[in-house]
């Protein structure tokens, strides 16, 4: 059985991304140049010549620096190339120790603290590697002598600072790294990185540039010719993360000068990771990589910069877009949840009355547009633009108004699931257009995630598997409306008997019905894998989510009743499904795995316990976010208040539209159980749930209003009593 399972995963491991392997070079010799707080928008011919210099000779692109926090200090930069993994040594943190000399070599002090009590039980892992393969390693300056030392935190070789050392030394082992801490040292104070991001003047920046550009170039122009030369800016200078210069000058095909520098981890051609660092200096000097280290080696890309001003000025505008995504996120939820939580209210009072039906509708698809147009904005240059605040705010605005006009006045309108249906298959076709095109869309996107923060580089994020899964589960259940009109008799829609027909009358059982149950099986059997494979949406809570939600809809389509019992078996096969899924990912080489993968082994090794833990307790979290819960709270009331009382309520709009489609109902219903379940299983928590009910809430309102409305006098008429209970109707 596990021969065969290694063989599908050779078979796979072809037809998935990110399989490229790690190029190694036996007699290979590497450098790394760190120069923590160094970005793009620092480097110019003038001020930095040398640096300048050395771009035009690399493969350049962006490094995520993300470690454990919110930003990232040089100690705990520096730590996660010694590690392989992301690690903290702490909750405050500067500048690394400088190591106590001994013989030609020196000693990290009470380096035993970092297994001891910070819990940072890979602190180095590429020292102890090198060493095991027989190599030695050269660290100038404190963070290189932290990067490189082994388990009991020595270094074979070391230099304090790096002008003095030359030709002979630095052709002394093939694993070198030098710290270049002249740009940083100006922002730390009393140990601890500050918390102000302008803590120099321009002209202050300008020199410590002048400085780590001096050090740097004394540096590479002794240099061994056959060295690779990896540099990187390690780590943030302030108090808000940035995206920093990563260069790889030479390599395994030699000249890699004018292309963009990436990684298999991040499945992106012009951005790495911290941990990647480790992986490429031990595969460049053919060392074996320890099972620990999560990184995957730099790679040169075919995709050309076009010049290094060009690179330049792309990479500066990266770290623009992050930034402006990560600024602007709080407002932007906030404001959803204002408008959701008002929405809600304002629906109430005004369906009450009776009064107000096609503004409500037109409020509603409005409300549900603005998700997908998170991701549509990235279709322009936003990030371009003078303000890239106010473009970004305007495209979401515009493309919203664009997309809830075109499903208010298309031919669809007329029909009580046709806006429904355009909103939800717009929205489900462009998130798996964007799942197989690389995520570009989600990239950067306020509903999507970003480099700068780097919690996901690739994939489905959780708010983007909240959005997929609700806009598939509403599109399948159109779809299975559609097959099974003929099955029911026509039944009035609203008025006293409008709960009992929605209570009595099953959604199928026909032929018809379980035709209608099989394409919301397939539709959203193919949704669910799309989202959950490996290197394309490698969602793991996603995928435990969405098979009960999709269950669940198909067995009410064809009238079967759910148990508690067969909920928790569906929830069970969700999990069944992803850990098979992630297993085969696991059979593929530790270079090719994404965390999928990378899970199982950590379940091997007894770490998923605390994996679990520490997402556990994220979702916790979220249950008291202001920006997450009120949605939640408002929809789910309005949700339990509706159905109670439909009349008082919403004069029976809800039951309006489950009686003109039993299928929106089983659909809603399936959405619900996909976010609930989604909602526990992932560190997103809340933000599951409350996205899946600003999508699906608005939109069945919306088709309720239509149904109840479309075949009744307008409560504006002349004659009409807007307090009437009386509402006549025809079938629709």
């Amino acid at each position: 059985m596990k021969r065969t399972l290694v063989a599908l995963a050779v078979v796979l491991g072809l037809l998935w991304p990110g399989a490229a392997q790690a190029t190694t070079r036996a007699d290979g010799r590497v450098v790394l140049i760190g120069i923590p707080g160094l970005r793009w928008s620092d480097l110019s011919p003038t001020g930095t010549p040398n640096l300048w210099r050395l771009a035009g000779q690399s493969a350049v692109g962006s490094l995520s620096v993300r470690a454990v926090g919110r930003v990232t200090c040089p100690y705990d930069g520096w730590l996660t190339v010694s590690a392989g993994v992301r690690s903290a040594v702490g909750y405050g943190c500067g500048l690394p120790p400088a190591p106590e000399p001994d013989g030609a070599g020196a000693v990290i002090p009470d380096y035993d603290y970092l297994h001891r009590v910070a819990g940072q039980r890979y602190a180095g892992a590429l020292g102890e590697a090198v060493h095991a393969a027989g190599g030695c390693t050269l660290a100038i300056g404190p963070g290189a002598a932290l990067a490189l030392a082994d388990r009991s935190g020595r270094v074979d070789a070391y230099a304090p600072t790096p002008e003095r050392v030359g030709a002979d030394t630095l052709a002394r082992c093939r694993v070198t790294a030098v710290d270049v801490d002249d740009l940083i040292k100006p922002y730390v104070t009393g140990d601890r990185l500050p918390s102000d991001e302008d803590r120099l003047t321009a002209r202050e920046r300008a020199e410590a540039l002048r400085l780590a550009d001096a050090k740097a170039g004394a540096v590479l122009t002794v240099l061994p010719g056959d060295a690779v030369v990896l540099l990187a800016g390690l780590s943030d200078h302030g108090g808000n993360p940035h995206l920093r210069v990563a260069m790889m000058r030479g390599g395994p095909g030699g000249d890699v000068s004018g292309r963009f520098l990436g990684a298999a981890s991040t499945h992106r051609d012009d951005t790495t990771i911290l941990p990647d660092i480790t992986t490429t200096m031990l595969s460049l000097t053919g060392v074996a990589v320890p099972p620990g280290v999560i990184g995957t080696p730099w790679q040169a890309s075919e995709r050309r910069t076009g010049g290094t001003e060009a690179a330049r000025t792309g990479l500066e505008r990266a770290d623009v877009a992050g930034e402006t995504i990560r600024n602007v996120g709080g407002i932007f939820f906030t404001t959803v949840a204002v408008l959701q939580v008002a929405f809600y209210l304002i629906a109430f009072l005004l369906l009450r009355r009776r009064r107000g039906l096609t503004g409500i509708r037109v409020a509603a698809v409005a409300l549900a547009s603005v998700p997908v147009s998170t991701y549509l904005v990235n279709l322009t240059p936003w990030h371009h633009a003078g303000s890239p605040v106010l473009a970004l705010v305007g495209g979401i605005a515009g493309c919203a108004l664009l997309l809830a006009s075109a499903a208010l006045a298309g031919p669809w309108r007329r029909a009580p699931l046709g806006p429904l249906a355009v909103v939800a298959g717009v929205t489900a076709a462009v998130l798996a257009g964007d799942l197989l095109t690389g995520t570009t869309l989600q990239l950067n996107s306020v509903m999507g995630y970003s480099a700068v923060v780097g919690a996901r580089y690739y994939g489905l994020g959780n708010i983007p598997f909240a959005l997929f899964a609700t806009s598939v589960l509403l599109l399948a259940a159109t779809i299975a409306h559609r097959l099974t009109r003929g099955d029911r008799a026509d039944a009035p829609v609203n008025g006293p008997d409008a709960e009992a027909v929605v209570a009595d009358r099953p959604a199928g059982g026909s032929r018809a019905s379980m035709v209608a149950a099989a394409v919301v099986a397939v539709l959203g059997g193919f949704a669910m894998i799309l989202g959950g494979w490996p290197g394309v949406g490698s969602d793991f809570g996603g995928v435990i989510a969405f098979v009960p939600g999709i269950a669940v809809t198909a067995l009410l389509i064809a009238g079967k009743r759910v148990s508690i019992v067969k909920l928790g078996a569906f929830c069970v096969a969700g999990g069944v499904i992803v850990m098979a899924i992630a297993y085969l990912d696991y059979l593929r080489p530790p270079g090719s795995q994404t965390h999928l993968g990378r899970f199982v082994g950590q379940v091997f090794t007894g770490e998923a316990l605390e994996v679990i833990g520490r997402k556990l307790g994220a979702m916790l979290g979220t249950l008291l976010s202001p920006n997450l819960m009120p949605v939640v709270i408002a929809a789910v009331a309005f949700l339990v208040y509706a159905l109670l009382r439909p009349e008082q309520a919403t004069a029976g709009v809800l039951p309006a539209a489950f009686a003109h489609s039993p299928a929106l109902r089983a659909g809603l219903i399936g959405t619900l159980v996909s976010g609930v379940v989604g909602m526990l299983v992932n560190d997103s928590g809340a933000a599951v749930l409350s996205m899946a009910l600003a999508l699906a809430v608005p939109l069945t309102l919306s088709a309720g209003i239509k149904a109840l409305d479309g075949g009744a006098p307008r409560y504006d008429d002349p004659g009409q009593d807007p307090a009437s209970n009386s509402l006549v109707s025809r079938s629709s």
